[in-house]
C-alpha cells in the first residue's frame, strides 16, 4: 500500500520514527525505498545513510504535481517497501494554484493517493489526543488516516489514558514511543547536524532498530509499506532523450558542501554529464580536464578557515575562472565563491573572492519558496525563464550585485519582491536552490555552456577533447557522496 507518516506540527517525531521505521527494515535484510515531502535535504542523508538508497524528494512546487506521481512510480519499481516522510504539520503547505496547503504533506497523500500513518506529540496532553487525531481526521475526508502512532509517552498510566481517550475513535495504534528512551539527534541553525558529522551514527540507528521492534506494531504496520502493485511503470524518470557522456562536470561534495537532490544528479548523468567529485576541504586540485563546476549547498560557514587555508584551490578556480569555465553556485557556493565568509564568532576567513560580496553569517533565517525570474540577459543558464526554487539560510552579503541575476518574491501577499545573485563572467550563483527535475531546459544550458568551454580549449589545443578520465576512488556512493 504504502504510507506516508505525517505529524499534526514540526517536532512531532516523524523523522525519529521515520528512521526507526527504516532501520527495522534495513536490520531485517527488507530492500525499502524512501521519500521525503518538501525540499529538505538533511533528512534524506539520513534515509540513504539506513537504506543505502538515495532518497527522493517529492516537492509539486519545486518540480509539479505530474512529477510528483512520476517520481514515486518510477522509483518504487523494483523494491518490495516503500515509506514517505511528510513535512511539518499535516495540512501545512503554501497558496498557491487555488489551494491553501499546496506542497503539504496532505497534498502528497492526495497525489498519490495513500493514507497517513498519524504520529502524535503526546508529552503534554492525555485525554485531549482524541479531539486533535478527530480534527485532523476529518479536515479533509479524503486524506485517510489509517492509523496513529503516539510519541513521547510518559509511561504505562499516560499509555492508559491516552488509549482510553482514543477508544470511541476506533483508530488502530500502530505503535508507542516512551519517552524515557533517548532518541533525540543533536541540531543547529538549519536543522538536524548531518549523519556525515556524527561518528556514533550507526549506533544510533542499531538503538532506533531495536526501539522499533519493541514499540511499532509491525504485523499491521508492514502490510501498509508494501509498495503497490498496480503502479504505471515509466521507462524513464525524465522526458527527455538519455545522452552518452559529453562533458566532465566538477562537483563539490564534501561536508563543506553536501546539499544535492539525488534527482539533480541523475538528471545531469541522463543529459550527457560525467559527474566528478571532489573536496574543497581536502583536494588542492580540481579533477583534470573538467568542464564545468558545480557547487552546492552545505555548511561552508563552519568550515570556513580550511577552505580558506587551501589557497592552491583557490588560485586554480580563479585561473580557470579567467578561461571562462562555467560554475554554477547554490546558496553555500555562493558563499565559496564570494570575498570572504565571516563566521557565527565573528571571524572572517577569504574564500574564492571572485564574487565582489562577503557573506556574513547571523540575523534572520530566510526561508521559503520563491517564484524567480531571470532578469540579467548575460546569464548563460536560464535566459528570460521563469523558476520556481526556496531559501534556507542564515547569512546574508553585504553588497548586493548591481545586475541581479533574477528578481524573487515569496508566495504570500505580504512577501516584498526582492533581487538576488549573481553572473560575473562564466559564474553564475545565488541563494536559490532549484529542482530540475521540471526545469530540464537549465540542465541541458549548462551543458552547451560547458560543451562550448570544452570546444574553446580544443580549439586553443590547451586540452583534448572529451574523453572519460578514470579517477582515484572517492570512497563515495554511486552519486560520489560520502
Amino acid at each position: 500500500m504504502t504510507v506516508i507518516i505525517a505529524g499534526e506540527r514540526s517536532g512531532a517525531g516523524k523523522t525519529t520514527i521515520t528512521l526507526a521505521m527504516l532501520a527495522y527494515l534495513a536490520r531485517q535484510k527488507l530492500r525499502v525505498q524512501s521519500f521525503k515531502v518538501g525540499p529538505d535535504y538533511i533528512d534524506p542523508m539520513f534515509h540513504s545513510q539506513i537504506t543505502g538508497r538515495p532518497c527522493r524528494n517529492l516537492d509539486p512546487f519545486l518540480t509539479s504535481e505530474a512529477y510528483v506521481q512520476r517520481c514515486f512510480h518510477y522509483h518504487s519499481q523494483g523494491t518490495p517497501y516503500s515509506l514517505i516522510e511528510g513535512v511539518m504539520g499535516l495540512f501545512d503547505g503554501v497558496p498557491y494554484q487555488g489551494l491553501t496547503d499546496y506542497s503539504s504533506t496532505a497534498h502528497i497523500a492526495r497525489l498519490l493517493h495513500l493514507p497517513i500513518v498519524f504520529v502524535v506529540d503526546c508529552q503534554r496532553l492525555s485525554g485531549s489526543v482524541a479531539a486533535i487525531v478527530q480534527g485532523y481526521r476529518h479536515w479533509q475526508p479524503e486524506v485517510n488516516l489509517v492509523g496513529v502512532i503516539l510519541n513521547r509517552v510518559g509511561g504505562d498510566r499516560h499509555l492508559e489514558l491516552l488509549k482510553v481517550a482514543l477508544e470511541p475513535l476506533h483508530i488502530p495504534i500502530l505503535g508507542v514511543f516512551f519517552r524515557q528512551q533517548d532518541l533525540t539527534l543533536p541540531d543547529r541553525h538549519l536543522g538536524l547536524v548531518p549523519c556525515g558529522e556524527l561518528p556514533q551514527i550507526q549506533q544510533y540507528f542499531d538503538q532506533l532498530a531495536h526501539v522499533a521492534a519493541q514499540q511499532l506494531d509491525w504485523p499491521k504496520l508492514l502490510p501498509l509499506l508494501e509498495t503497490p502493485r498496480n503502479l504505471p511503470s515509466p521507462m524513464s524518470l525524465f522526458d527527455v532523450p538519455q545522452k552518452s557522456p559529453q562533458a566532465r562536470l566538477a562537483i563539490a561534495q564534501d561536508q563543506a558542501f553536501n546539499f544535492y537532490y539525488a534527482d539533480n544528479l541523475d538528471l545531469l548523468t541522463h543529459c550527457g554529464f560525467e559527474l566528478i567529485p571532489f573536496s574543497p576541504l581536502e583536494d588542492t586540485e580540481l579533477p583534470p580536464a573538467i568542464d564545468g563546476v558545480y557547487l552546492g549547498g552545505g555548511f561552508p560557514e563552519l568550515f570556513a578557515e580550511t577552505l580558506s587555508l587551501n589557497q592552491q584551490l583557490k588560485n586554480q578556480f580563479q585561473q580557470l575562472i579567467n578561461q571562462g569555465l562555467p560554475i554554477y553556485g547554490e546558496c553555500g557556493g555562493l558563499m565559496y565563491l564570494s570575498q570572504a565568509i565571516t563566521d557565527f564568532t565573528g571571524q572572517t576567513f577569504s574564500m574564492v573572492g571572485i564574487l565582489p560580496t562577503t557573506v556574513t553569517m547571523g540575523g534572520k533565517l530566510s526561508l521559503g519558496y520563491r517564484q524567480a525570474q531571470v532578469v540579467n540577459s548575460h546569464s548563460w543558464l536560464w535566459q528570460t525563464e521563469s523558476l520556481r526554487g526556496h531559501e534556507f539560510h542564515r547569512s546574508q552579503m553585504t553588497k548586493l550585485p548591481n545586475q541581479a541575476l533574477y528578481r524573487q518574491r515569496g508566495l504570500l501577499v505580504i512577501d516584498q519582491e526582492a533581487t538576488d545573485g549573481w553572473c560575473v563572467g562564466s559564474v553564475q550563483a545565488s541563494y536559490l536552490h532549484l529542482h530540475w527535475g521540471s526545469q530540464i531546459s537549465t540542465v541541458e544550458k549548462f551543458r552547451a555552456a560547458c560543451l562550448a568551454f570544452q570546444k574553446k580549449l580544443s580549439y586553443l589545443g590547451e586540452c583534448p577533447p572529451f574523453k572519460s578520465v578514470p579517477l582515484r576512488n572517492t570512497g563515495g556512493d554511486a552519486h560520489g557522496r560520502k
